[in-house]
């Protein structure tokens, strides 16, 4: 199947001198570590990760993730105090890549603002391009082009890294990425008014992300219409 390795980072911006930063890594939905906010230290989450990865060079990439941060808050934050942005306000970005049977890849990066995509990362020329134009969104796609030490990283990792990595994951957490857990179905009822019944099915705890839910009446599948209401499958909490 395909195989998708993702790394997240939410920078929270409270004011010009409090800001945090989270970082998640997932393969499909396993989350395989996170960044402590307060140490900036990476906590591995499953058994597998840490020994497949560089042990000679782990401190010293750990050393340039930490400048990544620094300097990644100082240029935002700049930018937002120069253009009047107001505080609070919430940075991320995301890079990985995407496996397809046929070996074949791809691999994405972006940055958004308050859950607003601003610029995404151009892997075949390696330039930042934009999804908006907007003061703040020129702002971003200038300062990383200018970053050359962060755009540089990102090509590395997309174009190097990334696959070559996901494909050990695959390996050494085979296990648990081919691991089958059976959904978890919850039934309950509201009352929107005397006169209306309203049936809720909540499915959890299944694994692989693939699924189909039906609702049935009578031995008979409740076809899509007004009285039917399917959300789409939830991130893990």
């Amino acid at each position: 199947g395909t195989f998708t390795l993702r790394l997240l980072q939410t920078t929270t911006f409270q004011n010009t001198s409090f800001i945090e930063t989270e970082g998640l890594g997932l393969l499909e939905d396993i989350q395989l570590g996170s960044l402590d906010k307060h140490t900036w230290s990476i906590h591995f989450y499953q058994p597998w990760v840490r020994p497949v990865l560089p042990h000679n060079d782990w401190d010293t990439f750990e050393n340039m993730l930490k400048i990544y941060f620094q300097q990644f808050s100082h240029l935002i934050n700049e930018g937002a105090m120069e253009r009047g942005v107001p505080y609070p306000f919430v940075f991320q970005c995301m890079m990985g890549c995407e496996l397809y049977p046929n070996r074949t890849s791809r691999a994405f990066a972006s940055a958004s603002y308050n859950g607003q995509d601003i610029v995404s990362f151009d892997t075949d020329n390696g330039t930042w391009t934009l999804f908006q134009d907007t003061d703040l969104s020129r702002y971003v796609q200038v300062a990383l082009q200018n970053y050359t030490a962060f755009t540089d990283l990102v090509e590395i990792v997309l174009n190097d890294t990334c696959v070559d990595k996901m494909e050990v994951f695959l390996q050494s957490g085979r296990e648990a990425l081919e691991r089958q857990e059976l959904p978890v179905a919850t039934v309950f009822t509201r009352m929107p008014s005397p006169h209306q019944l309203l049936l809720v099915c909540h499915v959890t705890g299944f694994y692989p992300r693939p699924i189909s839910v039906a609702w049935l009446r009578d031995g008979h599948e409740v076809p899509p219409g007004p009285a039917l209401n399917t959300s789409p499958i939830l991130p893990n909490a």
